[in-house]
């Protein structure tokens, strides 16, 4: 049985603090994102709109890592255009983070017993 250390998580769960509104008035918050692969960066550097204006690198590597956004299975870069400055940084931020460390937990240690632990960093716009 593996020990949980050993497993290797490549989604993690979101949600946005406003959320995205479709063109039929619905609000999509709760989501889906995979860790980035060489080959996502390498697409998004590719991408015409990128080479026009770098800016939009960070629409085009979230539509390529977002897997579910409420009900809708594929997001575009067109479509997280509508999304609210707020939740593009915690998007932003949320992709930092689970690409660095793997996952929304930080390590740390008590400063009292030196028990070691780890703690899940709440993102912004969490409660």
């Amino acid at each position: 049985m593996p020990r949980k250390q050993d497993t290797l998580y490549t989604e993690f769960g979101f949600t946005l603090p406003r959320g995205l509104i479709d063109s039929q008035n619905r609000v999509h918050r709760h989501g889906t994102m995979r860790l980035a692969t060489a080959k996502d960066e390498i697409w998004v550097q590719k991408e015409r709109k990128v080479q026009e204006n770098p800016a939009y690198s960070v629409l085009v590597m979230l539509s390529r890592v977002i897997t579910r956004l409420g009900s809708l299975n594929s997001v575009s870069p067109d479509l997280l255009e509508g999304l609210l400055l707020h939740d593009i940084a915690y998007l932003r931020e949320f992709y930092n983070r689970i690409n660095q460390q793997g996952n929304t937990h930080i390590p740390t240690q008590c400063p009292h017993c030196n028990t070691q632990f780890s703690v899940e960093l709440a993102l912004a716009g969490e409660s």
